[in-house]
């Protein structure tokens, strides 16, 4: 019996009779997110699954091949253990944070592939819906456990990095590799996509300045953190209805605008049931919690240890560990001239992101009794919207070469150098945020 043939027969014992799913075109609720992905992936050797005799056993072996050695990043799974037994046996907490951090890049890719094995079985809409909300699972869970430790400035300065990062890293790499791959051919995409990315950024944008210009408005001698975090509050509900309606908007009535990039994904079959999806899901997102855990609680320790501001740690490298995956797919697709895909890529996560996870941990924060708002201070707020601009311009003619990706490119660079050098102590933003919010309380 051969590999396919084993595959078909676990899957049918596992899910009864689900080749005929399989053969539905299911596959078109994928995201670009896990179209990019799935670039890294490949298939592993058979062949100690094909000497054992149990069912059982031999199912859980091939769900355990597909699973950890079905991508190129498994060389980094060894980072999991060893990032566990360092905390257990309390070694240097940065090498607890630099493990931590390298476990998180090939988990990351593993739940975009187990979110989409799971599409397959639920539908276009259904699968879409789990593929939209959990294609940046790591960066929310990240942003959960920093604010049950009250690091509201991590929370903050991840999901900011995870946006500049989409939008000025992945996409300008991605510009200027496909467009020295192929710069001989006329570069197209499609920009209605693009437009409905592009306003939903510029939504989230504004959502942003307005707590950030109430504040300089209102003066100086005024406190406002208490109207600042209502304000907040209020425009986090009106982010996460629009995102409600993008994804309506996705998966509904203008599904075509986003199913048109995958039409070489047909043949592709589920290689794991349904059921050893959505366990193998669960268990990898409480690995991803418990790195996320000493991610956050050791990030302080390697800041100092490395002499590197927590801001940069936060903005550039954990958003280029978290996407590592997905950002190496997004820059295969820009090789092959297939910029659709690319542009998904960035601009999808760049929107979920803003949209979704961001004001999720404000309303998170809110049942939590922790004040968090949508203030991210003028330094921030100021690269957000000059990237978001410079995007928008970059994107607003449907065509590319390489030069737009330069100069995406060397905008991440100058930011990345400004937060290098921007080294706010922790201890002293954290007690000028207890302060200002203390004061707020008091005099409302």
């Amino acid at each position: 019996m051969g590999m396919d043939s084993q595959h078909e027969a676990m899957n049918n014992v596992e899910n009864g009779d689900s080749k005929s799913l399989m053969n539905k075109g299911l596959s078109k609720g994928r995201t670009p997110q896990n179209v990019s992905s799935s670039i890294l992936r490949k298939k592993s050797d058979p062949v100690l699954v094909s000497k054992v005799r149990f069912k059982m056993v031999r199912q859980f072996l091939a769900n355990l091949q597909e699973v950890i050695l079905g991508t190129k990043l498994a060389v980094l799974f060894p980072a999991i253990p060893l990032a566990i037994v360092a905390d257990f046996y309390n070694f240097g907490r940065p090498w607890i944070f630099a493990l931590s951090l390298l476990g998180l890049a090939p988990l990351a890719e593993r739940v975009s592939f187990l979110t989409e094995q799971i599409a397959y079985f639920t539908g276009p809409t259904v699968g879409g819906l789990l593929n939209a909300t959990c294609g940046n699972a790591t960066e929310l869970i990240i942003a959960l456990f920093a604010l049950h430790q009250n690091k509201i400035h991590v929370v903050k300065y991840s999901l900011l990095g995870s946006i500049l990062s989409n939008l000025l890293l992945v996409l300008g790499t991605s510009l200027l590799c496909g467009g020295l791959a192929n710069i001989k051919k006329e570069q197209r995409y499609d920009r209605k996509q693009a437009d409905v990315n592009s306003l939903l950024l510029l939504l989230g944008l504004l959502c942003h300045l307005l707590p950030l210009m109430f504040r300089y408005a209102s003066g100086i001698e005024t406190s406002t953190a208490v109207y600042t975090l209502q304000l907040s509050r209020a425009s986090s509900i009106v982010m996460l209805i629009a995102y409600v309606a993008y994804i309506f908007f996705q998966l509904k009535t203008h599904r075509e605008l986003f199913d048109s990039q995958e039409d070489d994904e047909e043949d592709e079959k589920a290689v794991i049931g349904f059921w050893g999806a959505f366990t193998w899901l669960v268990g990898m997102t409480i690995i991803i919690a418990v790195l996320s855990e000493y991610v956050v609680g050791t990030i302080e320790a390697a800041s100092d240890s490395w002499g590197i501001s927590v801001s940069f740690i936060s903005i550039i490298l954990l958003p280029i560990v978290g996407n590592a995956a997905e950002h190496a797919g997004s820059i295969i697709f820009a090789f092959k001239n297939k910029l659709d895909i690319s542009l998904g890529v960035a601009l999808g996560s760049a929107s979920q992101i803003s949209m979704f996870v961001v004001p999720l941990s404000v309303v998170v924060a809110w049942t939590m009794g922790i004040d968090m708002d949508l203030d991210f201070s003028l330094l921030e707020t100021g690269c957000l919207a000059f990237t978001i601009i410079v995007t928008a311009f970059t994107l607003q003619d449907g065509t590319s070469h390489y030069m737009k990706g330069i100069v995406l490119f060397l905008c991440y660079i100058v930011i990345g150098a400004c937060f290098f050098v921007h080294k706010i102590p922790v201890s002293e933003t954290t007690v000028n945020l207890g302060v200002e919010q203390s004061s707020g309380v008091l005099n409302a």
